[in-house]
């Protein structure tokens, strides 16, 4: 309304009786354009003006105006007036109640068809059932806040077998934070088919969204080119997250190269490498992981998920979020190195060696 004085926050995971207070005392009319607003509100207040005619009924009434006028009241309405008078303030009140009810119904309605329909396109962005990657093991968790999201993320073959690991994080949430996700799966797919030097590709991403994005709009961003036969990772860390190396015991974690994508035109962003050893992992995130983790140093509890090779490391990763604290989008990454066997060793081996003279 446009006068309220309390807003109430809703928490859907709240307790019944706690969530039913919340929903008791919302301004249901907080987020009505103005004009539906003044209508609910003017209908509300006939109403209770209906109430209290009835309550008070006309005689009283006429007896304030003595107090303040110092003279007699002029009429005497009858029983039937002083039913016909609240009834009818009260339908009035209903119906521009009910007219505003009707009108903002009809506008989610239309805003959920336009959501469900951006979250069937924004399925088929991601990468849902990525292809086998031969020594590898590829395991992905995406969960939106809302119907749809602002976390992005892709896996592309490449040439040579390279393949080629994006994640980012728009900052903002909805539609308006999905639109700028599938601009930078756009700009990926399309870069990365003519140079997949992830250095390169940032600079260009980064250029294209600070001339054609608002300027309270960026993205976080890490992109990761992987040689499948050398496990050697050549990376870009545009602000994002940092991707966890674990590998022959050790943690690496692969700092930010750069500044967000869509802040500064002209920035520069470095390359780095590291390499995942068999039997290592290399695990990509946003930070609806990192804020859905309870307790301090959450890095610390991933960092103890891929030490642990028993069992499931994505499984144990999921268990890790709590409803409670998510607030956020929620992107995992998880590839592992499969560790490699005896026949391995022997084929490389003989490759190293050479064939054994007849």
């Amino acid at each position: 309304m446009p006068f309220r004085v309390l807003q109430v926050k809703l928490d859907k995971s709240a307790r019944p009786f706690r969530r039913a207070l919340q929903y008791a005392f919302y301004d249901w009319t907080r987020e009505m354009p103005v004009r539906r607003q003044i209508v609910a509100t003017l209908g509300l207040l006939l109403q209770a003006a209906a109430l209290m005619y009835a309550l008070v009924g006309p005689r009283h009434y006429a007896n304030w105006l003595t107090v303040f006028k110092a003279q007699e009241p002029v009429y005497h309405p009858g029983d039937v007036i002083h039913f016909c008078v609240p009834f009818a303030l009260f339908l009035i009140g209903l119906i521009l109640i009910n007219w505003a009810l009707t009108s903002e119904f009809v506008r989610k309605m239309q805003l959920e068809s336009d959501q469900m329909a951006a979250q069937q396109i924004q399925q088929t962005l991601h990468a849902q059932n990525p292809e086998p990657l031969l020594g590898y093991e590829l395991q992905t968790f995406y969960k939106p806040f809302r119907d749809v999201g602002g976390d992005y993320y892709d896996v592309i073959e490449l040439p040579n077998n390279r393949t080629l690991f994006a994640v980012a994080d728009v900052s903002g949430k909805g539609i308006p934070a999905a639109l700028l996700a599938a601009n930078i799966q756009a700009l990926v797919r399309s870069i990365a088919s003519i140079d997949a030097d992830p250095s390169t590709m940032t600079k260009q991403i980064n250029k294209h969204l600070s001339r054609y994005t608002p300027s309270d709009r960026f993205a976080t961003a890490v992109f990761i080119l992987l040689n499948r036969d050398s496990g050697e990772l050549v990376y870009v860390n545009a602000g994002h997250n940092a991707p966890i190396v674990f590998s022959s015991g050790t943690t690496t974690f692969l700092e930010a190269t750069g500044l967000p994508l869509g802040l500064i035109a002209e920035a520069e962003y470095e390359s780095r490498t590291a390499v995942i050893q068999p039997g290592g992992a290399l695990l990509l995130f946003t930070d609806g992981l990192i804020d859905s983790i309870a307790g301090k140093n959450p890095e610390d509890r991933l960092r103890d998920v891929l030490a642990d090779s028993s069992g499931s490391r994505m499984a144990r990763l999921k268990s890790l979020v709590d409803p409670k604290l998510n607030e956020d989008d929620v992107t995992i990454l998880l590839l592992e190195r499969a560790a490699r066997s005896s026949s391995d060793n022997f084929q490389r081996d003989i490759q190293r060696i050479g064939p054994t003279p007849v």
